[in-house]
């Protein structure tokens, strides 16, 4: 587990399928996520699950994403993880919407950025959201995300965000130098 403020991202495990299947086949969880919802049955959806669960992508770490008081709320992921150029991409999803404009996806973000840069030899992590994902482009930037470009793919335009490690050394100095003002 990787516990954040307000978060906690654990291994995703077969009781998050139900919440899974049902952010995956809603329309407007795909559209942000610049996708189609997923068009099968739910049984079907089980087996292709259960396949992923049991073989996981060495490329690719995922999480759920829990509330302090255990609530399945969302998912997150780094993938494209590339140890030869060192980087990564991630990807996050609040499908509850209960928990959108309440600083969750900021503390995700937070808490994944921290987990990657000090458990792995990773120097960059970068995203891709929509033009149109104001929520989001208010969040990354929140976790030390600056835009860098911006591209089209599938009629959909995207602006691209990163953050680099040696960044990051510099955000969690900042941090602890004004932890330590306040003692």
């Amino acid at each position: 587990m990787i516990v954040g403020e307000k978060i906690i991202l654990r291994e995703k495990t077969f009781a998050d399928v139900w919440n899974d299947y049902k952010w995956d086949t809603d329309p407007e969880l795909a559209q942000l996520d610049a996708a189609k919802p997923v068009n099968i049955g739910f049984s079907e959806y089980i087996s292709d699950y259960t396949i992923e669960l049991r073989n996981p992508l060495p490329t690719s770490k995922r999480f759920a994403i829990e509330t302090a008081d255990g609530e399945h709320i969302g998912n997150c992921s780094y993938y494209n993880i590339n140890e030869s150029k060192g980087e990564a991409e991630l990807g996050i999803m609040i499908g509850n919407r209960d928990y959108w404009d309440r600083s969750y996806g900021t503390d995700v973000v937070i808490t994944l950025v921290n987990h990657i840069f000090s458990q792995t030899s990773l120097n960059r992590i970068y995203l891709k959201t929509l033009s149109s994902n104001t929520r989001a482009q208010k969040s990354f930037p929140k976790a030390g995300f600056t835009p860098y470009g911006q591209m089209s793919r599938n009629n959909y335009d995207f602006v691209l965000m990163e953050i680099f490690r040696n960044k990051w050394l510099e955000q969690q100095s900042g941090t602890q130098d004004s932890d330590q003002s306040e003692l």
